[in-house]
């Protein structure tokens, strides 16, 4: 296994705006938490233990109380105490594991009448971590006919320029893909290098994170088609990325609340679950960009986040035309796990009423992560850090130990729910490495 690790404070003096979730941009406070293990990873039974510093306006702070709570990763806390700074440091011991996992330090100051949180979570023996989620019977044959009835719909788009997204470099297009007899359809920004020759340029599909939201920046992976890759930005709703981001708000307010999101939607019956057309939909748009005629006839990479991570992975399993897989916080993974008493996958079903019934849970199988991981073949990419709440840490171990493939990762431990451009450019370099 090849692992890369980035630490924290290297990260923080490279760059606050990078880190906006655990360092808030232009905030007087500033908290830092090293753990004895530089990598913050342990041996399950060993013991961990933290120190915590906390500034304001640059200075420590001496006598500061700080509250902290202990728990597994997103699990209730079974801890309590609290620690005050002497020369702005302390030291809270933050116990062990007996099983792997992931255990959450989560930290309260209160400063100038104002209460700041912060929190970081640590390893015990991660590569350990094995997932819930098993795979039911007649998986590969539920995908292959689907697969089949999908593929019987001819290929059908446009594409339309889109001069204010165009580069010195590169070229915009807006894609309208469509999907089915039924009139479903997806749009997508397209980039491509100018002038591109035939059968010149790898192909890349990126799946959106989750939500109804538009393509808010389709310009920061613009570097893609700069450095001679064709690269398809999807949303997945049949929604027009030029509609105004207020559009968006309205439609999601009305119809991705949390008793009627998309992700929910159909879950009692996998025939009919909103995800079956999302997952199909990845598939048709490798149809799409292994029809352009600037398509090398070699290499087809999907890349993606969160969401986008999860389609990533499931578009590498179902597809053979793909040839390399970069995944960064898959969603969507051991969803279930909840039933074992620890982490699940986003979109945590366990805390949204009504899902835990055996029908969904039957039908979740069937679009768990998990199950495509098992099938891929090609060599992947996996980045994560072990601060996210929204795709936890083990989550994304569960999904890593499982494949099979050549695979290599990117483990940031600060990191919450999101990557920097640091990071985003250490994939491409992963991407080149590994082209046929």
């Amino acid at each position: 296994m090849k692992t890369r690790f980035i630490l924290c404070f290297l990260m923080l003096f490279r760059s606050f705006a990078l880190l906006a979730e655990n360092y808030p941009y232009r905030s007087d406070v500033l908290w830092m938490t090293e753990p004895d293990h530089p990598d913050w990873i342990y041996h399950t039974g060993e013991q961990a233990e933290i120190e915590v510093r906390l500034y304001l306006y640059g200075m420590p702070q001496d006598g500061v109380k700080v509250d902290y709570e202990l728990a597994d990763d997103l699990m209730p806390a079974d801890s309590h105490g609290s620690v005050t700074l002497r020369n702005g440091r302390g030291i809270i011991k933050a116990g062990t594991m007996k099983k792997p996992g992931f255990r959450d330090c989560r930290l309260t100051a209160h400063l100038q009448g104002k209460t700041y949180r912060h929190h970081i979570k640590v390893g015990f023996s991660p590569e350990r971590i094995r997932p819930y989620t098993q795979k039911p019977d007649d998986f590969e044959t539920f995908w292959e006919e689907n697969m089949k009835e999908a593929a019987a719909f001819p290929l059908s788009y446009t594409m339309s320029p889109v001069k204010e997204l165009c580069t010195e470099k590169a070229d915009c297009y807006l894609v309208k893909l469509q999907l089915n007899r039924k009139g479903q359809a997806i749009y997508g920004y397209l980039f491509r290098p100018k002038g591109a020759t035939s059968k010149s340029c790898p192909v890349v599909l990126c799946p959106p994170g989750a939500g109804i939201k538009t393509i808010k920046n389709p310009l920061r992976h613009a570097f893609y088609a700069e450095q001679g890759f064709i690269r398809f930005e999807f949303e997945i709703h049949g929604l027009n990325p030029t509609w105004s981001e207020e559009m968006f708000q309205e439609i999601s307010r009305a119809f991705n609340g949390a008793e009627n999101g998309y992700l929910t939607y159909g879950l009692d019956n996998r025939d009919n679950y909103y995800m079956r057309r999302v997952y199909l939909a990845c598939i048709r748009c490798i149809d799409f960009l292994t029809a352009l005629p600037e398509w090398d006839g070699k290499n087809v990479i999907v890349q993606g986040a969160s969401q986008g991570g999860a389609l990533a992975l499931v578009t590498a399993a179902l597809d053979k035309r793909v040839t390399l897989c970069a995944a960064s916080h898959p969603a969507l993974s051991d969803m279930a796990a909840y039933r074992a008493g620890r982490a699940d996958g986003y979109p945590h079903f366990s805390k949204i009423k009504g899902m835990d019934t055996p029908e969904k849970r039957k039908t979740m199988a069937y679009y768990d992560v998990i199950n495509f991981t098992r099938q891929i073949t090609v060599p992947t990419f996996l980045t994560w850090g072990f601060n996210d709440n929204t795709c936890p840490p083990t989550t994304s171990y569960a999904v890593y130990n499982t494949l099979a493939c050549p695979k290599e990762t990117l483990i940031t431990p600060v990191n919450e729910h999101w990557t920097s451009d640091t990071t985003e450019h250490a994939i491409l370099e992963w991407i080149e490495k590994n082209l046929q």
